[in-house]
């Protein structure tokens, strides 16, 4: 919005023509996020303590987490609002990518809000039924990946490729929409699961949706693709706006949400928020490279599909409790431990993922 607004007065001034640079509206995208959820974190946590909002904890889980119970929970729509109002006023709204990344971030977030209502408001347990928390992400995760396939408009825009391997370039055909279905929906609950305790989640997206962002800005970029040997997304770049905004969005809620927590994510943010990573990842073909940077949200999925075989198969448990977060926790590491040290790996792991751009 801003941006057309500029457009209009550069007419007047020379100066407005400031606004068309990626790089400037990205850093305005992520100061815009931080100060909305900055703000309006306070009224959301007393609005979600007034209607009673909280979340139920488990009492097989560590005792240490049963002081949490009644800490308010859905703050997701926090980040939600926060990046939604800051790519609408930064980015350029012609752009499909700019749109399909936010409708993917919005729909999944709605999945996880009627998972949370049920939850929490209606207090049933299940919350929304697994069958059907998978159903509507396939459905959305189907459909942002037939879109992309459809608008394609260069043969690279669905090709498979390989970090560090510069010649292996695999054309996928419609199998590009099966690989985008499974980065997407598996990112999304990825995101979710890791999501347990107080920061833990929301660090990690930040610093992988903040380097996305420079794939996205480089992957725009027909000079520096060409140079650094990535795919040239014509129009990718504009995608810097939101992983700006989410960025803010990230930070500030984290403001409320490191430990102990005044608030928690909740599936309408943790679902959204691993959409938003896995699409942008299919959008400027870093799938890998999402794998890569993702490595916690990776580890934390594997342990729970560890546990649940192994318990099925054997009867026997590999970790005291999964996610392996909370393996960590029943050994004795205290929360602040076990979430900082997470997110160290997460830096050295972001760190190897921005390092394939030269190692090609």
């Amino acid at each position: 919005m801003l941006l057309l607004l500029a457009e209009y007065l550069q007419q007047f001034h020379k100066g407005f023509s400031v606004f068309q640079y990626l790089t400037l509206r990205g850093i305005l995208g992520v100061l815009t996020a931080l100060v909305l959820s900055l703000c309006m974190g306070p009224w959301l946590i007393r609005t979600l303590q007034i209607r009673q909002i909280g979340q139920a904890v488990r009492n097989d889980g560590p005792q240490s987490h049963l002081s949490k119970s009644g800490t308010p929970t859905m703050g997701g729509a926090l980040i939600l609002s926060a990046i939604t109002i800051s790519t609408l006023l930064w980015a350029d709204l012609s752009n499909r990518y700019v749109w399909v990344v936010l409708a993917v971030t919005l729909l999944f977030g709605a999945i996880g809000w009627v998972d949370d209502y049920r939850k929490v408001i209606e207090k049933n347990s299940r919350g929304l039924p697994s069958r059907w928390k998978y159903f509507w992400q396939s459905v959305f995760g189907l459909g942002a990946a037939t879109f992309l396939y459809v608008t394609a408009q260069n043969p690279i825009e669905t090709t498979f490729i390989m970090p560090l391997l510069k010649n292996i370039e695999i054309p996928l055909g419609v199998g590009f929409i099966v690989l985008s279905y499974f980065v997407i929906v598996g990112s999304s609950n990825a995101v979710n699961l890791t999501d347990g305790l107080d920061g833990l989640a929301i660090m990690p997206t930040v610093m992988v949706g903040g380097a996305l962002g420079i794939f996205c800005y480089l992957s725009g970029n027909a000079n520096f693709s060409e140079y650094l040997l990535i795919p040239n997304v014509p129009g990718a770049g504009e995608l810097i706006v939101f992983s700006g905004a989410l960025i803010g969005a990230g930070l500030g809620f984290l403001w409320f949400n490191t430990y102990p927590a005044q608030v928690f994510m909740g599936d309408v943010g943790a679902l959204a928020l691993g959409a938003a990573l896995g699409t942008i990842a299919v959008i400027v073909r870093q799938e890998i490279v999402l794998f890569i940077m993702g490595g916690v949200f990776v580890m934390e999925t594997l342990s729970v599909m560890i546990q649940v075989a192994s318990f099925k198969l054997t009867g026997k448990r590999v970790f005291r409790m999964a996610p392996i977060h909370h393996h960590f926790e029943l050994k004795g590491w205290p929360e602040p431990r076990v979430i900082v040290r997470f997110w160290i790996i997460t830096v050295i792991l972001v760190l190897v993922g921005l390092a394939t751009l030269k190692l090609r």
